[in-house]
């Protein structure tokens, strides 16, 4: 019981302290549906369905389309705490429910949200922390000796077989080895709060493509020693190649033997009208609690697991 009070407190400081950081820069604090009647197409999120009303809904993986939706609309710089669902295996690291701090600071790229999210967080810790950053191709570089400059889709897979046992190489593509590579291999020498930027295009999920270099996403992500803690764009404003994207993704979904997923088409139609130019990133704040609190496991941050 202590220590469940505990971790009440201490989630009720970190709210509060987001809260005072984003209201001195004057963002607005906005609220959106858990239920929809479209989701993610992403081939690696999986959504948790329902039923109301005697339709089939989805549990939202995260509110970005939503408040994607209220930018278009002329809501100003916003974020957002709120729960998040995921059906994907319940870990150490992973919870079917967990909580996100979701954010878009308008007329920023990137790199100006990852030096938001970096004071951000050393506003939350009040101890001194060193970041350190690296492009995505600097890691492969530095941490693998390739150069995915060059690299081959054999070469990508020869590195999985030499550093990670038991997976049939021959059934991955290119993102499928750089994505076990990075996961399984290069973030495991990440010391502290590591900055991973400028992905490859093929991962661009909802970012821009960089106008000198096609073959760069302006995407980065933040990871404590090996754990995935942030997911950030340069959004992607244009509506044609969005929809592509969704289709292209469902694609892949229905050869992965995955049920493709409806478009949200009121979130295209938000992309049409017009999103301003910005960018935005989801914080996972059950993690970072984790990190926060010196442990290795969600179920030790978490108010009450009804799940197990």
């Amino acid at each position: 019981m202590q220590l469940l009070v505990e971790n009440l407190k201490n989630r009720a400081l970190i709210y509060q302290k987001i809260r005072a950081f984003f209201n001195v820069q004057q963002y607005l604090e906005v609220d959106t549906p858990l239920l929809g009647k479209t989701t993610n197409t992403d081939i690696h999120i999986q959504s948790i369905q329902a039923i109301a009303s005697r339709r089939s809904v989805f549990l939202q993986t995260s509110p970005e389309f939503s408040m994607k939706r209220l930018l278009a609309s002329g809501s100003g710089s916003i974020y957002q705490i709120c729960h998040a669902f995921r059906d994907e295996e319940q870990g150490r690291h992973h919870h079917p429910e967990f909580t996100l701090l979701e954010w878009y600071s308008l007329g920023f790229d990137y790199q100006a949200l990852i030096n938001q999210l970096e004071e951000l967080i050393v506003g939350l810790l009040e101890v001194k922390e060193s970041f350190q950053r690296f492009s995505y191709f600097e890691c492969f570089q530095q941490k693998l000796q390739l150069d995915l400059n060059s690299a081959t889709l054999d070469d990508c897979r020869q590195k999985v077989s030499e550093h990670i046992s038991g997976i049939d190489i021959l059934q991955l593509n290119r993102d499928d080895c750089l994505d076990l590579l990075i996961s399984e291999v290069v973030s495991k020498q990440f010391n502290g709060f590591t900055f991973v930027y400028d992905y490859p295009s093929s991962q661009a999920s909802l970012a821009k493509i960089k106008v000198s270099n096609p073959d760069i996403a302006e995407r980065f992500e933040l990871f404590y020693n090996d754990l995935e803690l942030a997911n950030g764009f340069s959004e992607l404003t244009d509506a044609n190649e969005q929809r592509r994207r969704f289709e292209q993704d469902n694609v892949r979904r229905v050869a992965n033997g995955l049920e493709a997923y409806p478009v949200d088409e009121d979130f295209l139609q938000a992309l049409e009208q017009g999103l301003p130019e910005c960018a935005g990133v989801a914080l996972g704040l059950d993690r970072l609690l984790m990190v926060m609190s010196n442990d290795d496991n969600l179920q030790s941050v978490l108010t009450l697991d009804t799940f197990t």
